[in-house]
């Protein structure tokens, strides 16, 4: 017989849980608790310390049963969007071309080490900055190294990001010549008037033409992200990017909420008063629900609680990787990874990171072990990130721990019992997967607070 759970020892706050309301895709919670969850690790290794942990983790032979990826930072934009908080370098060929040499020295030295042959990688992905910004000859060259240097998996998802601005026929077979298989562009929006608001550089007719003509070809997945919230967007200006993004042909799509940062753009331009304050959170979740109901109308598979797929041809590997604790080698200045149980970040800025490659040291600028129970975890938020949890994900012991948990979520419209597979579960709604990752959070914060009802629950198992 199982040992019930002491429910009056448990500790469950409104973070957690959660507040009653008649709208809890509004109002369950204040605001977005970040853009990602999860939760910190040990204090940062001093840097000799990093120095020794990251050879010595490269030197491993290990392998991952999370799957493996590679990320590769491309730092340069031609042109800072006003809710980017992510720019670093503007765009110049000269500065450019110096940092493509020294992020193949950077891609050569990691490769060479027994870590990165021991496993093949699932997915590759160039994020940045603007890779597009790159000549078609780089991201050939880039593509081409890659697939020499690393072991990749028979089906490894090669993403390059970028926008559509000067991407032209050359650069897009130069891609698919490197071996890259999906292109992620950010769109953000196709209105015209808020994407001259958001200093984006094409207006809704070239661009949606150009999206068009590359879906045609039917050479590669193509997905694009949009963003809701930004200024002078309506729910009918959202509803004509929503139709748009179907007519475009393209295989995936992202819907992300605008936060707003410190410094950025928007704040700028709203302290001089040219434009008006943007939706609010319950206002933007409206347009979340507007974009959900939309797609499932018209049969798009939702992979995550943020992404969707009009086909099969798009998996979205490389952010399901990242979610759910896969290990990921970093590359290029402002690139994160983790392995091993340790998580590390490059510096953001070019110089010492130049500065530590040039001197043959590893240009990791922060390096800290993960929590214990990081496996868990990342099971976990992995489970919240698409919208279901269920004991094999999460672990049996923690799964039961989290029931008073899940009943307040049930309480609340976040979620509902379901099973699948004919095996229990929790399932998000609507507005649990709006707030997935303050759920994440929450259960997080839930079990670490409560590690006694775990233990419970793994001793009576």
């Amino acid at each position: 017989m199982s040992t019930p759970i002491d429910f009056c020892s448990l500790t469950l706050t409104e973070t957690m849980t959660g507040r009653p309301s008649p709208s809890p895709l509004q109002y369950a919670f204040s605001a977005k608790t970040g853009a990602h969850a999860g939760r910190g690790g040990t204090p940062p290794l001093a840097q000799g310390a990093a120095q020794q942990q990251f050879s010595a983790l490269l030197n491993q032979t290990t392998v991952s049963a999370k799957g493996r990826a590679l990320y590769v930072h491309i730092p340069f934009c031609r042109v800072r969007c006003s809710f980017c908080n992510f720019f670093k370098y503007a765009a110049s060929a000269e500065l450019m071309a110096n940092y493509f040499d020294l992020l193949l020295l950077d891609l050569a030295r990691k490769a060479a080490e027994p870590w990165s042959q021991t496993q093949p990688f699932d997915a590759v992905y160039i994020g940045g900055g603007t890779p597009t910004d790159l000549t078609a000859q780089q991201i050939l060259t880039l593509g081409q190294r890659i697939r020499q240097s690393l072991p990749l998996a028979d089906d490894c998802e090669m993403t390059l990001e970028g926008r559509l601005n000067k991407f032209d026929d050359e650069k897009f077979d130069s891609a698919l010549q490197g071996g890259f298989n999906r292109f992620s562009f950010g769109v953000q929006s196709f209105d015209t008037q808020v994407r001259r608001a958001a200093k984006r550089l094409d207006d809704r007719e070239p661009l949606l033409a150009q999206l068009k003509q590359l879906t045609a070809r039917n050479a590669a997945t193509i997905a694009i992200d949009l963003m809701y919230g930004l200024p002078h967007q309506t729910a009918d200006s959202w509803q004509q990017d929503l139709e748009d993004t179907l007519s475009a042909g393209v295989d995936g799509v992202d819907l992300y909420q605008l936060i707003q940062f410190k410094g950025s753009g928007i704040e700028r331009d709203l302290e001089k008063g040219r434009i008006e304050q943007p939706m609010d959170s319950p206002q933007r979740a409206l347009l979340y629900q507007q974009g959900s109901r939309y797609f499932a109308q018209h049969g798009l598979k939702q992979l995550s609680y943020c992404h969707w797929a009009t086909s099969d041809k798009e998996r979205s590997r490389y952010n399901s990787l990242a979610k759910s604790g896969a290990e990921i080698l970093a590359v290029g200045a402002g690139a994160g990874g983790n392995m091993g149980g340790f998580s590390y970040m490059q510096s953001r800025d070019i110089e010492p990171w130049q500065q530590a490659i040039e001197q043959n040291q590893w240009p990791a600028a922060m390096m800290m072990a993960k929590s214990a129970n990081h496996l868990e975890d990342a099971a976990l938020v992995g489970a919240c990130d698409k919208g279901l949890i269920n004991p094999a994900q999460i672990g049996a012991a923690r799964y039961r721990a989290a029931q008073p948990l899940f009943a307040k979520w049930q309480q609340h419209g976040l979620a509902k019992a379901n099973i699948q597979a004919g095996q229990d579960c929790v399932e998000l709604t609507t507005a649990g997967k709006f707030w997935s990752v303050n759920m994440a959070n929450g259960m997080l914060q839930y079990l670490s607070i409560n590690q006694h009802a775990v233990e419970a629950c793994e001793s009576a198992a």
